[in-house]
């Protein structure tokens, strides 16, 4: 089983996006058997809310559901049990390395790498407001993502 945690700052916006993306391209496939798919924060700020409704929106627009989601942060046990922690910009990656310490199993990458766009990150809609360009960087990364692991 292929393991898969997406991180951002808060577990609202970003990184439950992408969650629910990916698990969808993987419903679509038909290899729901063949993954694990979550998602965290890295700050503790927002622990226990659901997804950002307007993030809650963009996702129903394209028919895909984030019922039940509540936010969480990282542990050091996640980067045992996931094979790829996914972060949306490079303060996600900064804030890993100092709750996780060195990446030494080179787990961690960041999600538009994925989309051929290495060292780029995925827009935050918490500060701009756009979460259609949020959608756009966050399925062209899950895409390139699963299309490398099947």
């Amino acid at each position: 089983m292929i393991k898969i945690l997406f991180v951002c700052h808060g577990n609202i916006c970003r990184s439950p996006m992408a969650e629910y993306v990916m698990k969808d391209l993987i419903s679509r496939k038909g290899v729901e058997d063949r993954f694990e798919v979550a998602s965290a924060a890295t700050s503790r700020e927002e622990l226990g809310n659901p997804v950002y409704p307007p993030a809650r929106r963009k996702l129903m627009q394209h028919g895909i559901t984030c019922d039940g989601h509540h936010a969480r942060q990282i542990t050091r046990a996640d980067y045992d049990h996931y094979d790829h922690i996914i972060a949306m910009d490079q303060n996600n990656l900064w804030n890993l390395q100092r709750l996780l310490g060195p990446d030494t199993q080179h787990k961690i990458h960041l999600l538009l790498d994925y989309a051929k766009r290495p060292g780029q990150e995925v827009a935050d809609p918490w500060y701009t407001g756009d979460f259609e360009a949020t959608w756009q960087d966050v399925t062209a990364g899950c895409e390139g993502l699963l299309q490398s692991l099947v």
